[in-house]
């Protein structure tokens, strides 16, 4: 027992804040709430790892670039044609038409502007339905916000499953967190796909209906709205009605949105869909020939796609600056054209662009799949759907039939008898052109050529046609066709010969050339056209004038094959062997470096490779080709300043001696006034010149121009066979030409060449080539006297002006004046000779 003095001392503590958790642990919904917090870690740790681990970031977003297509202008800056896989056109927000938003929100997303990214609504009916559709093979519907598009379509892809909406779902928040809403229907709207390949509703405004987004109806806005569901479910022809029904669904959701009135509802309701046929884009029907050499120039710098660089041509958004000029490409186009059909004029027809496999109604995706068309005058291209005894049922492009009677294909088929009607069958595609009410048929040329027109000063080229359409054949025969030249190279060769020492008065022999090739080969003995075996000596000019291969190969076997072919390689024409053959045009080149090759002698020896593209910018507007291009400084200002005029940046070299160009300028001016190209000589202007004929004769040519244009043309088989015996350049390519000229130098004034300076022009004798004294040069191309071109101190010594050829009396007076001074001579003392000799001899 405690003894009672015994003090019990008990220690007493305060309650912590162990004690406090310790009670709340006791109580059960304490654990609950931690057990739920556990589980939603877990829960989130095993959304991050299934699902957010690796989505992409939304920080793409802010500097997001759609795939964009090139587009190219023209001289003039005008566009004239888009490469395009993805066509898109990219706006901003303010620049889409108010009620346009309206009808994608209404059929969309009618609370975009009330959700953060997800509807939850929208997305619990999606599961039910997703959840009832299992395994009966349908999809589901989607359920996702414009938002939510957004993530699938730009970040993560179109694949079906739970997965793919709970990362989209995921993405959605963190866009709503980046971007602004106005931002996110800007990005919707650019690069939403709606069918006929137009990515975004500028781009399908087009598709559609061939206009500007801004001239579309209410009815119109509404279609476009309904096809992100679809395109192909609401076709506008094919499921006309579907398309029509859900039209009105989203009309009906705008004005019970209060998105339109009563009044624009019920005009809207009753519009037709008013849709054009699926079509080319208008930006991709211009250039032909020549935007499809730019597009091999591009791809071969930039790349095609993507993965090629951010400046690909089917998706960097270039914009590019070409030389295009519209209407020299149309003069050039319909001079070929018609120069071709006109050769080609009474041969018979020359049968189908094509034959494909028909049957049933598939004749139009048959027709559309080949992509063949025709521009000229009113042909179209159509394929035979059937034939029967005295027609024929032709299909177009535009879904419209027509009929072609027997009547009206009787022309022979080329080469063979019967008729070309005997000879058609379902799945041919032909030309033809209205007859009445009916077609008639056509036949396009087999033959076919190249032209190309250029600039001097700079290079550019112009104009560029590679055949007779592009849409039948894009084999480009202007820069793509290897042919011989012919006596188009002779000006060439002849350069060579000023360069070492001959003038354009050298005497050169026409006459018999052969040279020993070796024991097995034998002598190779040349021949001038028409097998001449030559007339004697003449002038250098003459000879090129009248186009005498015998002079030709004895002026380059006198200064060396070897230097004429230096001089060819340095004009860019081609690098060739150093064989006689080549002078005469054997070695093969393209039109494009024969028409540079002039415009070089036309540019006093200066120049560069011949270019179709000026620069190239990208998206935002920088330049980046050619490398360290600049401006040409005030040549856009408003006004004359007084101060020298601007001048644009020419990266040129000197090819040539400038004089050496000028004289063979001067001497081809010849051609036209009185050698092989008179035909020409009525456009009344100075103008130099050559045409050319190859062996057989192949092809036929002409290269020439003023000194602000050269152009040049062949026409020829593309498998390489006769002409014909009465084919020259002269009488077939050089009135193709003149076509061409007529319109194109209508407006340009008649300036003539500029002469380089140290040139010396020395009126001479034409035929003898030495100068004179005591007449000057007229009017008449044949005169006697004529100025001619030379380097300084080349000239020959001064002779008295050639006079009418004498009468017999004056030629025996002639003769009985010199027996007189001869004998008078004889009688001179030799005192007198002395005399005569200054002095003691």
């Amino acid at each position: 027992m405690a003894d009672a003095d015994t003090v019990n001392f008990r220690l007493h503590r305060e309650p912590g804040a162990r004690d406090f958790v310790a009670r709340l642990w006791r109580r059960w919904w304490v654990k609950l709430l931690v057990v739920l917090g556990v589980l939603a870690a877990i829960g989130y740790a095993l959304m991050w790892l299934l699902f957010a681990r690796d989505l992409p970031s939304v920080d793409k977003l802010r500097t997001y670039e759609p795939p964009l297509p090139t587009n190219v202008r023209s001289i003039d800056g005008t566009p004239i044609h888009s490469y395009a896989r993805e066509r898109r056109v990219e706006l901003a927000y303010d620049e889409f038409p108010p009620l346009l938003i309206r009808a994608f929100l209404a059929a969309e997303d009618k609370t975009f502007f009330e959700h953060h990214g997800v509807d939850y609504p929208g997305t619990l009916g999606a599961v039910f339905d997703y959840v009832s559709k299992l395994g009966s093979g349908r999809r589901a519907k989607g359920g996702s916000t414009i938002t939510q598009q957004v993530a699938k379509n730009l970040l993560i892809g179109n694949e079906y499953s739970p997965t793919r909406k709970i990362r989209e779902a995921i993405l959605a928040y963190r866009i709503e967190d980046a971007l602004t809403k106005k931002q996110i229907l800007e990005l919707y709207l650019n690069q939403i796909p709606l069918g006929r390949n137009a990515f975004g509703v500028a781009a399908a405004s087009h598709a559609y209906f061939d206009k500007e987004l801004n001239e579309l109806t209410l009815g119109q806005l509404a279609y476009l709205a309904i096809l992100p569901k679809g395109p192909a479910l609401f076709d506008p022809f094919r499921n006309t009605a579907r398309a029509l029904d859900r039209r009105g669904y989203v009309l009906r959701e705008m004005l019970k949105n209060r998105f339109i009135s009563q009044a624009q509802y019920d005009a809207a309701l009753g519009e037709p869909i008013g849709a054009v046929r699926r079509q080319t884009p208008k930006f991709e029907r211009v250039g032909g020939y020549f935007v499809e050499e730019v597009r091999r120039q591009l791809i071969d710098k930039f790349g095609e796609s993507e993965r090629d660089g951010p400046f690909s041509v089917y998706s960097g958004g270039l914009w590019v600056r070409t030389s295009y000029n519209p209407q020299l490409q149309q003069y050039a186009q319909d001079a070929l054209r018609e120069g071709l059909l006109r050769y080609d004029r009474g041969r018979g027809w020359s049968g189908p662009l094509k034959s494909v496999e028909i049957s049933g109604d598939n004749w139009l995706q048959a027709l559309l799949n080949q992509n063949i068309a025709l521009d000229y005058a009113d042909w179209r291209a159509g394929i035979v759907i059937s034939v029967s005894g005295d027609a024929a049922e032709l299909g177009f492009a535009d879904g419209k039939t027509g009929t072609l009677p027997r009547w009206a294909a009787q022309m022979p088929p080329r080469g063979q008898g019967g008729t070309a009607f005997a000879q058609l069958k379902p799945g041919d595609i032909i030309a033809v052109a209205p007859e009445g009410e009916n077609f008639a048929l056509r036949s396009v040329p087999r033959i076919s050529g190249g032209f190309i027109v250029e600039e001097p000063q700079t290079g550019r080229v112009l104009a560029m046609q590679g055949g007779f359409d592009s849409r039948i054949d894009s084999f480009n025969r202007a820069t793509q066709a290897l042919r011989q030249p012919g006596s188009t190279i002779k000006p060439i060769v002849y350069s060579a010969a000023l360069e070492n020492g001959m003038t354009p008065a050298s005497i050169i022999v026409d006459g018999p050339f052969c040279v020993y090739q070796g024991a097995r080969l034998g002598n190779k003995c040349f021949r001038n056209f028409g097998g001449s075996q030559g007339s004697g000596p003449h002038t250098m000019r003459w000879g090129i004038e009248q186009s005498r291969n015998l002079m030709t190969v004895r002026a380059a076997s006198t200064i060396g094959m070897d230097k004429v072919v230096s001089v060819i390689d340095r004009m860019g024409i081609g690098k060739y062997p150093a064989y006689l053959s080549i002078a005469l045009g054997a070695g093969e080149t393209t039109v494009q470096r024969m028409v540079n090759a002039f415009s070089i002698l036309a540019n006093q020896g200066r120049g560069h490779p011949s270019t179709l593209i000026d620069f190239v910018q990208d998206r935002h507007g920088k330049v980046i080709w050619p490398e360290n291009w600049r401006a040409c400084d005030r040549c856009n200002a408003p006004d004359w300043n007084g101060k020298p005029m601007p001048r644009p940046v020419v990266r040129q070299r000197q090819v040539i001696d400038p004089v050496t160009a000028y004289q063979m300028v001067h001497i081809t001016e010849g051609v036209i006034q009185r050698g092989t190209a008179t035909v020409l000589r009525d456009l009344n202007r100075p103008m130099m010149g050559k045409t050319g004929t190859s062996s057989g004769p192949t092809d036929v040519w002409f290269i020439g121009g003023t000194p602000q244009i050269i152009g040049g043309l062949y026409i020829g088989y593309d498998q390489p066979r006769s002409l014909g015996g009465y084919a020259q350049g002269g009488t077939l390519a050089a009135p193709i030409y003149k076509a061409f000229a007529q319109k194109a130098f209508a407006d340009l004034p008649a300036v003539p060449f500029r002469a380089p300076a140290g040139a010396r022009l020395v009126r001479i004798d034409r035929a003898s080539g030495k100068p004179v004294f005591g007449a000057w040069p007229g009017t008449d191309p044949k005169a006697a006297v004529i100025w001619e071109v030379f380097k300084p101190e080349s000239e020959a010594r001064r002779a008295m002006a050639r006079a009418a050829p004498p009468t017999p009396e004056e030629r025996a007076r002639a003769i009985e004046a010199q027996q007189r001074a001869a004998r008078a001579q004889d009688r001179a003392r030799d005192s007198d000779f002395l005399q005569r000799e200054g002095g003691i001899y």
